[in-house]
C-alpha cells in the first residue's frame, strides 16, 4: 500500500546460513517468466472465472517483477548478515577451508535464494559484519568504550566450551550449565579476559524499560536479568606493607551511604587474587585459614573516603547473587559486626537513628546531617562524577564478557606494551583487519597468536616492541549496532552521520525472537545509551515497539538407545525403528535434526501467496507454528483465495449485464442487505487496521476478512444487489486492498480485473481505506466470529452493549442458527470471550 515510510523496520542481522523462519516467506517469489504462459487478465484483458493452481502460477509470474519495483521505491527494507563466529570457522574447519572464503560463498548462496523467493531487500543499505568496511567501526566503538573506561581486561573465572573451545558470556550458558550454541557441559576456567562494564549502566536501563510499550514479556526478562538496582561498586587500590601492588578492586555495597563506615573488604575463597597471577597472591595464600575469616596484610585504599581498611578471606562460599567482593560495614550488618569483632577490627559508626524511626548520617564528611535517602543519592552521585564507582546496579548482575579465543571474529583493537600496558590502536589506524592463516584447528589457544608478523608491532604511544590482543571480540558486540550502520551504510568516515540516525530511529517496530531477550537486545540497548552519552544519537533506547516471533517447527524422530535423529522416509511406522522411537516431537527446523524443508520447494508447490497467507493465518505471529500444511489452515486459506476470485468474477458478470448501476432500483430488502454490507465494511477496516498497526493479530484480521468475505458471498446472490449497489462495489474495493499486504500478488489482479475497482494505478498504489466518518458513532451490532474448538465456523451479529459479556453472548450465539445447527447437541467444556476482538471460540467434546 502507499505509505509515506520515516523510519525503519527491522529484523535482526541474518545468520549467513540457510534455514527457514516465518519472516522468510513473507514477500512474493521470483520465476523465469515465459511470454507464451501469459494468458491471464492483467496481459490479455481475458477473465479467467475460476482461481485453478495454473491461474494462481500465472498471476504469481505475471505480478512479481512489478510488485518488486514498486516495494523498491517505496519501503526501506535493510538487509545485513552477522557473518562472523563460531558456526561459520567450525563448518570451514571441517570442510578444510578459509572461513572467509566459506562465508562469503554462503552469503551470495543466501542472497540468490532470498532473490529466488522476492524478498524486497535494499541491498544497496546491506551490511556484513566480517568486512573490514563494517568492523572497522565495531573496533572504532570498542575505543570509545576504552577510553571511556567501560572496556577493561582482568582474569576471571570464566565459562569455558569444551567443544567449541572458547569462552562464553553468561547468557550463553542455559539453565542447565550447558553451552548455548554446542551442547557441551560448560566448564569454569580462569583467564585473562576482556570485559565491558554494562553494570555502570544497569540502572538506566533499568528505568528505561517503564517508558517503552509492553515487550511480549521481554521487558519482565530483561528487568530479571538486570535484577534490583539498590547498591553500586566502589573502586579500591590493594596496598602491601604501604606499598602499591598495582591491584584496583572493585567492591559492592547494598547500602553505599554508609560507605564511610567500612571496617574491612571481604573476598571468597575462590576469588581471583587466590588463584591467577595477581601479585598479592602469595601474601593473600599465606592468611587464607578454610572454613575461617582470615585477615590479611593486604589492605584496600577506598578510592572515595580515602580511608584504608584490611582485606578479608570470607569464611562463605559464596555471598549474593554473583558477587566476589563486597564491603564489610559493622553498622548495619549483624554478620558484619560480628566479623569484624572477631578480627578486632575497628569501624566509625555512620548511622544515627531518630525517635521516629528516621536516620541521619553522621561521621561522613560533607555528607554527615543528610537524611539516609538523600545521602543515598548525594554519595552514589559525587562517587560517580569522582570516576571511582557509584553506578547502581544489583548484586546478580556481571560486566559483558566479550573476548573470545577464536580466529573468526572482530579482532580487540588493543597492543600491550610492557612499558605502558594495553594501548588502543589510534583511529586512523583502524581497521585491525584478520591476518590469513594456513589452518586452522579449533583448538587450543588463541589461532591469532601464531601469526607473528600480524601479532608483533610496535606501541603507539612510546613506539617500543609490542603484541596485540590476540583475543576475537564476542558476535554480539558486531550485532549491537548494525540498526545505526543501515541508517548510513557506506560511510567510510564514521560509523555513521547523526542526522541520518536520528531521522530513522529509534525503530518503530523491531522483529526478533524471544530468544535475543537477555543477550542481543540487552546488548544493543546498552550500546545506544552510550552511544547517546557519546554525543553520536540523540536517543537512548534503540527500538520502540517489540514484535516477537514464534518459530516454524518440523516434526523430529529421534531414537530412544542412541539419540540419533532421523528422516521421516528412513522410518518404518510399523517396525522396530518406530517401537524405539525416543519420541515424536516439533522442534526448531535443523539440518542435523532432518525437520527442516526447503522454501523454495514449498512455494513451487503452493504459490507465494498461499505459504504468506497460511504462515500469518496458522497463529499470531509471537506463537510457533508446526509446519504440517496438509492437516490444518491451509485448505482454508486455499478456499478463501478462491473466494475472493469468486467476488470480482460474480460483480464482472453482473456488470456486464449492460444496465449503468442505479441504485434508486433497490428494494427494500436489498437496502438492508446494503447497510449490512456497509456496517461489515466499516467494521472490518477499523478491526483490520488495529490489528495492522497495533497488536499484529494478523491472523484476527484474515479472520475479519474472511468475515467481510462471507458477507459479500452471501450478498452477491442477489443479482440486482450486485448491478447497482454501491455498498457492495466499495466493500469488495476495500476487502481487495486489506487482502494486499498479505498476499500481493492475487489483491493486484483482483484489482485489475475489475475495471469498477481502478482507482487511478495499482492496488499497492492505494491508500489505506479508511472508516466512513458516521459509522464511527456507535454501531448498534457488532459481527463476531464464532470458533468451535478453534476452528472458523461462520458469525453471529450481536449488540454491542453485550458483546463482552461472555455468558450473554455464548446464549446469543446458541440461540443464532449457527448455534443450533453446530452447537446444540455437543458438550461445551468452555466458552472463550476475546477481549480484543470481536471473536468467541467454543471448546467442545470431539
Amino acid at each position: 500500500m502507499q505509505v509515506s515510510v520515516r523510519r525503519l523496520v527491522l529484523y535482526p542481522l541474518c545468520a549467513a546460513r540457510s534455514s527457514l523462519s516465518r519472516a522468510a516467506l513473507l514477500r512474493p517469489v521470483l520465476r523465469l517468466l515465459s511470454p507464451s504462459a501469459r494468458t491471464l487478465f492483467s496481459d490479455t484483458g481475458i477473465w479467467e472465472k475460476d482461481y485453478r493452481t495454473e491461474t494462481r502460477r500465472k498471476v504469481e509470474e505475471w505480478w512479481h517483477p512489478r510488485i518488486m519495483a514498486q516495494w523498491q521505491k517505496d519501503v526501506l527494507n535493510p538487509m545485513g548478515w552477522d557473518a562472523f563466529g563460531l558456526p561459520a570457522e567450525n563448518a570451514a574447519i571441517e570442510r578444510g577451508l578459509d572461513p572467509e572464503e566459506w562465508t562469503k560463498s554462503n552469503i551470495q548462496s543466501m542472497r540468490e535464494q532470498l532473490d529466488t523467493l522476492g524478498l524486497c531487500f535494499n541491498w544497496d543499505r546491506e551490511v556484513t559484519t566480517c568486512l573490514p568496511d563494517y568492523y572497522k567501526w565495531t573496533q572504532y566503538l570498542f575505543i570509545k568504550l576504552f577510553e571511556a573506561g567501560l572496556a577493561y581486561q582482568k582474569e576471571a573465572v570464566v565459562n569455558w566450551d569444551p567443544v567449541d573451545q572458547t569462552v562464553l558470556a553468561d547468557e550463553q550458558v542455559d539453565e542447565n550449565g550447558r553451552s548455548w550454541r554446542s551442547g557441551a557441559q560448560v566448564e569454569q576456567k580462569l583467564l585473562t579476559q576482556w570485559f565491558i562494564k554494562t553494570t555502570n549502566y544497569a540502572k538506566p536501563l533499568l528505568d528505561a524499560l517503564e517508558d517503552l510499550p509492553e515487550w511480549y514479556g521481554v521487558k519482565a526478562m530483561q528487568a530479571n536479568w538486570i535484577g534490583e538496582c539498590t547498591g553500586c561498586y566502589f573502586d579500591f587500590k590493594l596496598r602491601v606493607n604501604g606499598e602499591e601492588t598495582g591491584e584496583t578492586l572493585s567492591a559492592y555495597s547494598s547500602s553505599p551511604e554508609t560507605v564511610f563506615g567500612v571496617a574491612y573488604l571481604s573476598i571468597l575463597p575462590s576469588h581471583r587474587l587466590l588463584h591467577g597471577s595477581s601479585s598479592v597472591r602469595s601474601t593473600l595464600q599465606k592468611a587464607f585459614q578454610p572454613g575461617r575469616d582470615s585477615l590479611t596484610e593486604v589492605t584496600a585504599h577506598n578510592l572515595f573516603t580515602g580511608h584504608e581498611v584490611p582485606l578479608v578471606i570470607s569464611h562463605r562460599e559464596a555471598f549474593d547473587g554473583y558477587l566476589d567482593t563486597v564491603l564489610g560495614v559493622p553498622g548495619c550488618s549483624e554478620e558484619d559486626l560480628s566479623v569484624a569483632r572477631a578480627l578486632n577490627l575497628r569501624w566509625t559508626t555512620v548511622l544515627e537513628t531518630h525517635e521516629d524511626g528516621t536516620q541521619t548520617l553522621i561521621n561522613s564528611e560533607e555528607f554527615s546531617g543528610l537524611p539516609r535517602e538523600q545521602a543515598f543519592d548525594s554519595i552514589t552521585q559525587k562517587a560517580r562524577e569522582q570516576k571511582v564507582g557509584g553506578h547502581l546496579t544489583s548484586s546478580k548482575l556481571r560486566d559483558w564478557l566479550i573476548s573470545r579465543q577464536r580466529y573468526w571474529g572482530t579482532p580487540i583493537p588493543v597492543v600491550h606494551c610492557g612499558s605502558c600496558g594495553p594501548v588502543a590502536v589510534p583511529e586512523e589506524e583502524l581497521p585491525v583487519t584478520l591476518p590469513k592463516l594456513p589452518s586452522l584447528t579449533g583448538k587450543g589457544a588463541s589461532p591469532l597468536g601464531a601469526a607473528h608478523d600480524w601479532v608483533n608491532c610496535k606501541c603507539p604511544r612510546c613506539k617500543g616492541p609490542a603484541r596485540r590482543e590476540t583475543d576475537t571480540m564476542d558476535t554480539f558486540v558486531d550485532s549491537a549496532w548494525y540498526y545505526f550502520r543501515y541508517t548510513d551504510p557506506h560511510n567510510p568516515d564514521r560509523p555513521f552521520e547523526r542526522h541520518l540516525a536520528d531521522h530513522w530511529l529509534p525503530v518503530d517496530v523491531y522483529i526478533g525472537g524471544k530468544e535475543h531477550a537477555v543477550m542481543h537486545l540487552y546488548y544493543a540497548r546498552f550500546l545506544c545509551h552510550f552511544c547517546k552519552d557519546q554525543g553520536l544519537v540523540a536517543h537512548r533506547e534503540p527500538f520502540w515497539k517489540l514484535l516477537v516471533q514464534g518459530l516454524i517447527k518440523g516434526q523430529t524422530f529421534k531414537l530412544a538407545d542412541s539419540g540419533q535423529y532421523l528422516k521421516r522416509e528412513e522410518i518404518d511406522f510399523t517396525g522396530t525403528h518406530y517401537l524405539n522411537l525416543q519420541g515424536v516431537t516439533w522442534e526448531k527446523m535443523s539440518k542435523s535434526k532432518h525437520n527442516g524443508l526447503d522454501p523454495q520447494e514449498v512455494v513451487q508447490q503452493y504459490g507465494v501467496d498461499t505459504v504468506r497467507l497460511y504462515i500469518l493465518y496458522a497463529a499470531p505471529p509471537e506463537q510457533d507454528i508446526l509446519w504440517n500444511v496438509k492437516t490444518d489452515a491451509l485448505p482454508g486459506v486455499l478456499r478463501w483465495q478462491s473466494r475472493l476470485w469468486q467476488l470480482v468474477t460474480k460483480l464482472r458478470a453482473a456488470r456486464q449485464l449492460g444496465d449503468v448501476p442505479n441504485p434508486s432500483v433497490l428494494k427494500k430488502k436489498e437496502l438492508a442487505e446494503a447497510k449490512k454490507i456497509w456496517e461489515n465494511k466499516n467494521y472490518a477496516i477499523r478491526e483490520v487496521t488495529t490489528h495492522f498497526t497495533e497488536d499484529f493479530l494478523f491472523n484476527a484480521a484474515m479472520s475479519r476478512l474472511m468475515g467481510l468475505t462471507n458477507t459479500l458471498s452471501v450478498s452477491a446472490s442477489f443479482v440486482r444487489l450486485l448491478q447497482h449497489s454501491v455498498e457492495f462495489e466499495e466493500a469488495l474495493a476495500a476487502l481487495v486492498m486489506m487482502t494486499a499486504p498479505m498476499a500481493p500478488h492475487l489483491a493486484s489482479e483482483l484489482w485489475a480485473g475489475c475495471p469498477l475497482l481502478l482507482r487511478g494505478g495499482d492496488v499497492l498504489q492505494q491508500s489505506w481505506p479508511t472508516v466512513d466518518p458516521e459509522y464511527l458513532e456507535a454501531p448498534d451490532f457488532v459481527e463476531l466470529s464464532v470458533l468451535i474448538n478453534n476452528k472458523s465456523c461462520g458469525t453471529v451479529m450481536v449488540p454491542v452493549q453485550v458483546s463482552k459479556d461472555t455468558i450473554r453472548v455464548q446464549q446469543l450465539v446458541l440461540e443464532s442458527p449457527i448455534g443450533q445447527k453446530l452447537l446444540g447437541e455437543r458438550s461445551i467444556k468452555r466458552a472463550i470471550l476475546s477481549p480484543r476482538t470481536a471473536l468467541i471460540n467454543f471448546l467442545v467434546d470431539e
